[in-house]
C-alpha cells in the first residue's frame, strides 16, 4: 500500500473518528434537553438528534462511495486497464490538467459508445478527475459502481 494511501485512509478515519464524537456529544446534550419537558427544549433536542442522523447518513454514504470506487479503480489496476495517455503524475500527485484536458474526449467518446460497461464510466470518472471537474468524476463513479453491482449481485466491486 502507498504511502499516500495510508495518508488518505488514517485522514478519512480520524475525521470519521472525530465526528463520531461529535455525534455522541451531541445526542447526550439532545437526550438532556428533552428530558427537561419544557416545549422550546424538546424542539431543540429532536433537531438535535435528527441533524447528527443525517450526518451519520451522509458519512457511511461517503465511506461506501470511497471503499466502492477505491475498489473499482483497484480492479482496473489489477487489469491494467487505467488510463495510460495522462501522463507522469506531477509533485502533488495529480496528473497534469492540459494532457487530461487532451485526453478526455477520448474516454468520452468510451463511455457514450458502451453506455452499459463500468470499467469505461470509471476510466471517464479518473479523467474527469484529472480535468478538474470533481463532480462529474464523482457522478461517473457513481454509475460505474451501479453498473458493477447491477452486472452480478452475487459479486462486490473490484471482484
Amino acid at each position: 500500500m502507498s504511502a499516500a494511501r495510508i495518508r488518505t485512509i488514517a485522514g478519512v478515519a480520524l475525521m470519521a473518528l472525530l465526528l463520531i464524537l461529535y455525534f455522541v456529544f451531541a445526542g447526550v446534550r439532545a437526550v438532556a434537553l428533552i428530558a427537561t419537558g419544557t416545549p422550546i427544549a424538546v424542539t431543540m433536542g429532536v433537531a438535535l438528534l435528527i441533524l447528527p442522523l443525517i450526518g451519520a447518513w451522509a458519512l457511511v454514504r461517503e465511506l461506501l462511495f470511497g471503499w466502492h470506487s477505491t475498489a473499482l479503480i483497484d480492479r482496473l489496476d489489477a487489469e491494467e486497464a487505467l488510463p495510460d495517455d495522462l501522463g507522469e503524475a506531477g509533485p502533488t500527485g495529480k496528473a497534469d490538467r492540459a494532457v487530461a484536458d487532451a485526453a478526455f474526449p477520448r474516454y468520452r467518446a468510451e463511455a457514450e459508445a458502451d453506455p452499459e460497461s463500468w470499467r469505461a464510466w470509471a476510466r471517464l470518472g479518473i479523467v474527469y478527475d484529472a480535468c478538474g471537474d470533481r463532480s462529474r468524476a464523482r457522478a461517473a463513479l457513481r454509475k460505474a459502481i451501479r453498473l458493477r453491482s447491477g452486472s452480478d449481485p452475487t459479486r462486490g466491486p473490484g471482484e
